[in-house]
């Protein structure tokens, strides 16, 4: 690990406006250089130098299409880069109320790597626990009770046999918007894809934010005793800038 690169890229995003830059460009869409510039209320000129060192350091790539230029982060790593960096600080009144939709739909239901994550992805994760179906193991991981096991084999999901002794299958990974755990590992990674193959859940295709179906609700709501409602609402800032249906 090299001392250079790491104070080099945290030099980078130290930086406000490049911060705003590199957090907007997270839901995975790239975004024009004027678009940049407006989203981090700086300059064209300002937002050109910022990029120009961006891009330099690796963390982020362009592409030119026709006379436009289109910037998106280098890859998966830089958006985990992030939220690690987030998890470490507390959650800002600004990010909670924020009136970004983006932000407030990658808040409340997302993919975290190849799993689920957000209020969501934690409320599923305390249901589990709360119902017996999921049990903390240590610090660092979760196993699936019989009845967790039992639960998924009615549900249809093949998950291979019952793993109290199997050591990583289910960790505990930081929610950096919620401040709680949820599922990760390879039972995380199961329901995500049970999830979006039984249609409770459909991933963005340029977004890591998450939607629910009224399928998934309704079984959200059957097995698990969420209310998605609820759920919203319970999340600070939200009724401010609630949307009307």
């Amino acid at each position: 690990m090299s001392q250079h690169n790491i104070s080099t890229v945290a030099h980078l995003i130290a930086e406000p406006v490049r911060a705003i830059i590199l957090i907007t460009l997270a839901d995975g869409f790239a975004r024009s250089a004027g678009a940049l510039a407006d989203a981090a209320g700086v300059t064209a000129q300002t937002a050109s130098s910022h990029l120009s060192k961006l891009l330099d350091g690796g963390l982020l790539r362009v592409e030119s299409k026709g006379r436009h230029r289109y910037y998106s982060l280098a890859g998966p790593h830089v958006p985990r880069v992030l939220e690690s960096l987030a998890s470490v600080g507390p959650v800002t009144p600004e990010w909670r109320s924020t009136p970004n939709r983006c932000a407030r739909e990658l808040r409340f239901a997302r993919c975290c790597y190849d799993h689920l994550a957000g209020q969501v992805g934690v409320a599923v994760t305390q249901a589990m626990i709360g119902r017996g179906y999921l049990a903390e193991r240590s610090d660092y991981e979760y196993e699936l009770t019989p009845a967790g096991h039992a639960l998924l084999q009615r549900l249809g999901l093949d998950v291979g046999g019952p793993f109290p002794n199997q050591t990583g299958h289910a960790h505990r990974c930081l929610d950096w918007t919620e401040r709680q755990y949820h599922i990760a590992g390879p039972l995380g990674a199961h329901l995500m894809n049970a999830f979006c193959a039984w249609a409770w859940l459909r991933r963005g295709h340029e977004t890591r934010a998450v939607t629910i179906t009224p399928a998934g609700a309704d079984a959200l709501r059957e097995h698990f005793g969420i209310e998605l409602e609820a759920l919203r609402n319970a999340g600070a800032g939200f009724n401010e800038y609630r949307e009307s249906a």
